[in-house]
């Protein structure tokens, strides 16, 4: 992953703060932490559509009230959209299904406690930002930025929740700031994750941005085969692939800009094999 270019691709107005987007047969989804929309973006068209996720829906909701929507996977033939965990308001799931276009929503506080009860884990310091779906388990990527800073993946069995086991990870530093996890998609049988260091050891807070990396890992042993720096400036908090070929993997990024301009960045990640 030495050889790579990341390059602005295209902006979307209408939704800020963007925590997580989805490319699935030619429309990119995209979620906010500060909005309680589904976004439906034709990037052909250049068409924005709004799908509410709540009754009474908000583009900008007060960081304190907001539900802070941060991950966004495909399950057959449905999206699923989660919460972060880091507050009592920030524990929903919201299911979009394609065919129906219908939301259905599920409380994650009972299994949330569970995660925090089993590991140990402080009300304040649960904070979940990416996560993916296999063979029914879920695969949830904690972002270590509390104060004991610890990063790993939580394996949640679909159809038994209170089978939980956690996977540490270490990540890279910068200046000595431990980098987080704040997104992460399987492609075939890797890993491919982002984690941004921020100089702050807040779940809630918002920090001086150093940068963000994009790692490498093996799904068989969540070991990282490698790390690199791709911006020192941007906090990209999604990623979803884009194109795949023999040599080279493309991925789309959002960033969150931590403003109230609905304004959206995507950027295009090139990569080598």
């Amino acid at each position: 992953m030495e050889n790579f270019q990341l390059q602005l691709f295209f902006q979307i107005i209408g939704i800020g703060s963007a925590s997580g987007l989805l490319y699935h047969n030619d429309l990119l989804y995209l979620i906010s932490d500060s909005s309680s929309f589904l976004y439906e973006y034709s990037i052909n068209e250049n068409e924005l559509n709004k799908i509410a996720l709540v009754e009474n829906p908000e583009k900008n909701i007060p960081k304190k009230d907001k539900p802070d929507f941060e991950s966004i996977t495909l399950d057959g033939n449905k999206l699923l959209i989660f919460g972060s965990g880091s507050t009592e308001n920030r524990d929903s799931l919201k299911t979009y299904h394609f065919s129906t276009k219908k939301i259905r929503a599920k409380d994650l506080s009972e299994l949330y406690n569970k995660i925090k009860s089993q590991f140990s884990i402080q009300n304040d310091e649960l904070n979940i930002e990416g996560v993916f779906y296999l063979n029914k388990k879920f695969y949830l990527f904690q972002r270590g930025n509390g104060k004991n800073a610890s990063n790993g993946i939580f394996i949640v069995n679909k159809d038994k929740e209170i089978e939980i086991q956690f996977k540490k990870v270490e990540l890279p530093k910068i200046n000595n700031i431990q980098s987080s996890f704040t997104d992460a998609i399987l492609v075939d049988e890797t890993i491919y994750f982002l984690a941004s260091v921020e100089d702050t050891i807040s779940t809630y807070d918002d920090g001086e941005i150093l940068g963000t990396f994009l790692g490498k890992m093996k799904l068989a042993d969540f070991s990282i085969e490698e790390t690199i720096l791709i911006s020192d400036k941007n906090k990209f908090e999604g990623i979803t692939l884009y194109k795949k070929t023999e040599n080279q993997l493309e991925f789309l990024l959002c960033e969150d800009n931590d403003t109230d301009v609905l304004e959206s960045k995507i950027y295009k990640l090139t990569i080598n094999k």
